[in-house]
């Protein structure tokens, strides 16, 4: 039997990695302070609540116009369509920012179920 995919999406360096290695239970994900460490999709097997699924890490989704930066939004642009349920990772610290809203835009048009994490 298939298992849900959730794919973990939002901008560069708000924690997408290290949510992803505490859900995961273990670090398998790079984590530094260092904007662009994940720029392939990382997935790993989740249980929890009983319940296991298919969490997919990904880089961050942002306006860059480098190749490098371009590549690593196709990668999550690929999550997201691949996903059954998207978690959208904001920093609650920095607040809502205006590529978090392009981000949103881009959710809403996948008509994903997301679920915001802060």
């Amino acid at each position: 039997m298939r298992r849900d995919l959730v794919a973990v999406v939002g901008r560069p360096n708000v924690g997408k990695s290290t949510l992803f290695n505490r859900l995961v239970g273990e670090r398998v994900a790079i984590v530094e302070d260092e904007p662009g460490t994940t720029r392939d999709r990382l997935y790993a097997t989740v249980e929890w609540r009983g319940r296991e699924f298919t969490l997919v890490d990904t880089g961050g989704l942002d306006d860059g116009t480098s190749e490098v930066e371009a590549g690593v939004r196709r990668q999550a642009e690929a999550a997201i369509e691949e996903a059954d349920v998207v978690m959208f990772v904001v920093d609650a610290q920095s607040g809502i920012l205006p590529v978090e809203h392009d981000v949103a835009d881009r959710l809403r048009r996948s008509r994903k179920p997301v679920v915001m994490a802060a």
